[in-house]
């Protein structure tokens, strides 16, 4: 039985190759689109779940408010984890994390047969100083060593499998206990080599020094191991609790040690702090505690991905709903043949589900061809890791076969039902489809189509205002110039002995304009607040950006003042400039009153010399805040360029020759830069994803929608043959007939433009209010998207009622 199932369906399929193609192509577009969604939400959500009793496992977390600001840091005081060794009940496991300060990054030096050569690895990542507890918390399996051996003395280090192989090629790992590695001046001796974990995880250190260590070296001051009133990011804390212990009772003793150590931290309402216990599970997607390095996924867009997916795959259905019953004519007798042979419904439902089944795993495994194109294609969505390989990902095997029952399921039912519902005698009759058009099954197919079209022109309407809102933020004027601006970063330590000298030689080549020297870039990836008091008034204390430079900052950037001067030329802070908002929040209703008062930045008193004029520090999603500018030199410079040629050579030029006297200066530092517009850009860069996503999700709805109302003009006509070729008869003309078959359609597009405007007005408005500063909601962009779709549907409409409406009405009347 299931064999001539199975014959049947191939029949069909290669009688009708036009919509079997039709067919095929969309459930592909809808599979394709459920393929790369499901591989990117089950493995953001994957992450540590390898790891054992996970429900007990925290990572200790800072919130705290500082004149009334909020603040929440994945960095903690360095004591904290020892504290809680020692005087915390209930805690089973207590596991310090400190990672290399700046980049993160540590100058590895391999030690080899030839003294004084060492294999030297510039700036190598994942390289974190922790204890023996850090590998029993993650189930690390070793290889050669032991967590108490290997990692409770002092310099000593442990690799994985890969880093080991990487250091000391051709050797085996269990011979590389005793070689030596030095990390950005600390010596280190190998104690013990672990395998990789290569599971999906937060945790991507692959060398781990001994935390003693830190106490014999100047990291002991640089990590501020005694320090309680200060932190840093680079320290975090990872705790796994006792069977039984609750979560709420270890915070509370938290709570304890915090004010047994500092004293000063809940001062009053507005400057408070406390500790927090985030559950491992909530790491991967809280943004408020994202550690140096980290990727940090959200919820919501997980969520979105999921939707846009479920969105095409049910636009996929619809279609291929609306094309088999379009096609129903060319069944009707073969139904009422096989009835009258016998065939029961049941058996007749079971073949029609077969058919769909046949077409949908040829659409199924034309998906699984198409998704290593398809990854390449989205990678700026595929987070860093996802991989794709249908042997080895047993789950996504599982998801692919519910996957195509479902959608055979969903797809085929429907018409399944109806054509297995024919009554044999007016089906052999030829009256099965008398009056079809008014029919009780009509507002079904309607209905079908309207839907296509409310999610086609949702899309369309939520992609307009994604991009307005992208080029509004791009595009607005943000205070400051930022085209043809580059910033670069020179080591540490180094402004006294070299920053000068090497401004100068940025400063005379000639394809520069002006250059400074200084820290952040008027707006930037991140943020740099610090507490400024106003002695005058000693209740205002605000939270303030600061940035510093020389003078030639403000010109860099084209910041305009509004009152007073610009800072003098200094190494050290001794002037400050304010912005308006600000000057506001002093008290001042005028800037110029704000000149010579006095502010408190670091127990120093500094006296306000500039009022400059707002500009936005940060992306349009946070409002305006206050800005202070010091006079200072810094390791951060920004250098803007004349303007380019046509070839790009002046460019060129310009950062070749910056490049040459950063090499002369810094040999061994790689000389890396990027353009400020870059870095604006960034900003909206989820934005951006966003749109380009929805484009995409615009363009396939589009694409499925009309080819769902194609199959539904392609069944009117069918059962209006002989109406159209009464009416060529009595005297219609082709736009008459053409006008006559198109209104019906048109109606329903218009009217699934009246149920997704208000739809996507809703959902742009609250997307909408994530930004502070954002673009009106505008009549055009509306009208616009039903214009867009009417234009579409009108083509749509007219391949197939022209043709109709051109056609023989001697042959449409000869049909019986």
């Amino acid at each position: 039985m299931f064999n001539n199932y199975f014959t049947i369906a191939v029949r069909n399929f290669l009688r009708n190759k036009t919509f079997s193609v039709i067919n095929v192509l969309g459930l592909s577009i809808g599979i394709s689109a459920a393929l790369v969604m499901f591989l990117i939400v089950y493995y953001e959500f994957s992450f540590d779940k390898f790891v054992p009793d996970r429900d007990r496992v925290y990572r200790v977390v800072l919130d705290a408010k500082f004149s009334g600001t909020e603040g929440h840091s994945a960095g903690l005081p360095a004591p904290l984890g020892s504290a809680i060794e020692n005087e915390v009940t209930g805690v089973e496991k207590t596991v310090p994390v400190f990672q290399f300060q700046g980049d993160g990054t540590a100058k590895v030096e391999v030690a080899t047969a030839t003294p004084g050569k060492p294999v030297i690895y510039k700036k190598q990542p994942n390289v974190v100083f922790t204890n023996p507890q850090y590998f029993s918390l993650l189930g690390y399996s070793w290889i050669v060593g032991s967590p108490q051996a290997g990692m409770q003395d002092p310099f000593s280090v442990v690799l994985t499998e890969s880093r080991a192989k990487q250091y000391f090629p051709g050797i085996p790992v269990t011979d590389v206990i005793g070689k030596q590695i030095t990390y950005n001046g600390v010596t280190t001796t190998v104690a013990g080599v672990v395998k990789d974990l290569n599971k999906t995880t937060a945790f991507t250190a692959d060398q781990f020094i001994s935390l003693a260590t830190i106490a014999k070296t100047n990291l002991q001051d640089n990590f501020m191991m005694t320090v309680w009133d200060d932190w840093m990011a680079y320290s975090q804390l990872y705790i796994k609790l006792s069977e039984g212990t609750n979560p709420q009772a270890t915070e509370a003793q938290l709570k304890v040690l915090l004010n047994k150590y500092n004293k000063k931290a809940n001062k009053d309402a507005n400057n408070t702090m406390s500790f927090h216990l985030q559950p491992l599970d909530d790491i991967h997607f809280n943004g408020l505690y994202q550690s140096v390095g980290g990727r940090v996924a959200n919820k919501l867009t997980l969520y979105g991905l999921l939707a846009i997916a479920a969105f095409l795959l049910l636009l996929g259905c619809i279609n291929f709903i609306n094309l088999t019953t379009a096609q129903a004519t060319k069944r009707a007798k073969e139904i009422g043949i096989r009835k009258t042979m016998g065939s029961s419904r049941k058996q007749l439902v079971l073949q029609f589900l077969s058919e769909t089944l046949f077409i949908t795993v040829i659409a199924t495994v034309i998906s699984v061809a198409l998704i290593p194109l398809l990854l390449k294609m989205f990678t700026d969505f595929i987070p860093p890791g996802l991989h794709f390989d249908l042997f080895n990902q047993p789950k996504l095997i599982l998801f692919l076969l519910i996957l195509t029952i479902a959608v055979s399921f969903l797809s085929g039912l429907y018409p399944a039902l109806i054509l297995s519902g024919y009554k044999p005698v007016s089906v052999l009759k030829g009256q099965a489809f008398n009056d079809s058009g008014q029919t009780r099954n009509a507002w079904v197919r309607k209905t079908l189509t309207v839907s296509q079209f409310v999610i086609a022109q949702f899309f369309i309407i939520a992609t307009l205002m994604v991009s307005k809102q992208i080029n509004y933020s791009m595009n607005a004027d943000l205070g400051f110039k930022k085209d043809a601006i580059l910033t670069f970063e020179t080591p540490r330590d180094t402004v006294k002995t070299h920053g000068q000298k090497l401004l100068h030689e940025i400063q005379s080549i000639p394809e520069v304009e002006i250059a400074a020297s200084g820290f952040l870039s008027p707006a930037d990836l991140g943020v740099a607040f610090t507490n400024i008091s106003y002695p005058e008034k000693k209740d205002i204390v605000a939270n303030v950006q600061i940035r510093w430079g020389d003078p030639n900052y403000l010109n860099v950037y084209g910041i305009k003042l509004l009152a007073g001067r610009n800072v003098k030329p200094s190494d050290s802070n001794k002037e400050l400039i304010i912005n308006e908002t600000y000057a506001k929040i002093l008290g001042f209703k005028k800037p110029e009153e704000a000149l010579n008062k006095y502010l408190n930045l670091n127990s120093k008193d500094l006296p306000i010399v500039g009022i400059m004029q707002d500009f936005h520090d940060q992306s349009f999603r946070a409002s305006i805040g206050p800005i202070a500018f010091a006079g200072n030199n810094g390791t951060i410079y920004h250098v803007r360029l004349k303007p380019n040629n046509a070839n790009g050579h002046v460019w060129q030029s310009a950062i070749a020759k910056m490049e040459k006297a950063y090499k002369q200066m810094y040999p061994e530092e790689d000389f890396k830069y990027s353009f400020f517009d870059e870095t604006i850009s960034k900003m909206y860069q989820s934005e951006q994803n966003t749109a380009r996503l929805l484009k995409w999700a615009s363009g396939l709805a589009i694409f499925i929608s009309c080819l769902g109302l194609l199959g539904l003009v392609i069944y009117i006509t069918n059962t209006r043959t002989k109406e159209i070729g009464i009416r060529k008869i009595l005297g219609a003309s082709v736009a008459t007939i053409v006008s006559i078959l198109s209104r019906d359609f048109m109606r329903l597009v218009i009217l699934a433009f009246l149920i997704a405007a208000p739809i996507a007005w809703w959902a742009s408005y609250k997307w909408l209010q994530d930004f502070v500063y954002r673009t009106p909601m505008s009549w055009w962009v509306f009208a616009l998207s039903g214009l867009v779709m009417i234009v579409l549907a009108v083509i749509t409409l007219g391949i197939q009622t022209i043709k109709a409406a051109v056609a023989n009405p001697v042959k449409s009347l000869r049909t019986e």
